[in-house]
């Protein structure tokens, strides 16, 4: 009857609103950690789940680290917005920078505190085009001011491959794709702020070939990947 479909309607949002969410992977840019096609269920719980339609978090059990793969609201992407996207999407992308850190880029090589970081977690190192080509929206970098510091001094323009040395604000993050060639993360539109984040994600409950990467009409149903669902994330 309707109130028992009420009942169970009023439960499963309660339940995604607070708890476990399913996320869609849209694009390569976590590759390999996540591939287009994977389904994942997100724990919004860890960090603190938002309380919809309101700016207002609820306290979690545990706080984003570096390293953490990490499901977040984005700062605001004009460049979106000019074509008619949404220009807030939610995204995935990995914790690479903590409050407090200095962070920087120097051929491609990620720094955090001076220190080199892990180059990806599987870098395309055959990147398409230019990656010290200089693109407008790197600029933002010039309004928040570089840091002044022993790492060195900034280049004269914030590309792709080369930019800061940048200290992440307090209560925000640097993010990153693991395949960071083909990313658009933090060194696009900058640090994403602690009431941004919506959850971890769990494990891969699903996952099938695009058909942009098949030949087969039914590819949610003949090119399911089947040893990569219950796989863990890291």
């Amino acid at each position: 009857n309707f109130k028992s479909i009420a009942a169970t309607l009023a439960i499963f949002l309660f339940i995604r609103a607070f708890f476990i969410e399913a996320y869609r992977i849209p694009s390569g840019s976590m590759i390999p950690t996540l591939l287009v096609g994977d389904w994942l269920f997100v724990n919004k719980l860890v960090y603190g789940p938002n309380i919809p339609f309101t700016n207002v978090n609820l306290p979690g059990y545990s706080e984003p680290k570096r390293g953490d793969v990490v499901v977040f609201k984005s700062p605001y992407q004009p460049d979106e917005a000019e074509i008619g996207n949404d220009p807030t999407p939610t995204l995935v992308k990995r914790l690479v920078g903590m409050p407090g850190d200095t962070i920087y880029m120097r051929d491609g090589v990620l720094y955090v505190d001076g220190v080199a970081q892990r180059q990806g977690y599987g870098a395309d190192q055959n990147p398409k085009g230019d990656p010290n080509e200089v693109h407008p929206l790197f600029d933002w970098q010039k309004k928040v001011g570089l840091a002044q510091s022993r790492f060195g001094a900034a280049p004269a323009q914030p590309t792709h491959d080369n930019w800061g040395p940048l200290v992440v604000p307090s209560r925000h993050f640097f993010m990153m794709g693991d395949n960071r060639y083909f990313s658009k993360d933090s060194r696009y539109w900058g640090f994403v702020p602690r009431d941004n984040v919506r959850g971890r994600p769990i494990f891969i409950y699903y996952t099938f070939v695009p058909s942009s990467e098949s030949d087969r009409v039914l590819s949610f149903i003949t090119d399911i990947r089947w040893s990569r669902i219950g796989h863990i994330i890291r």
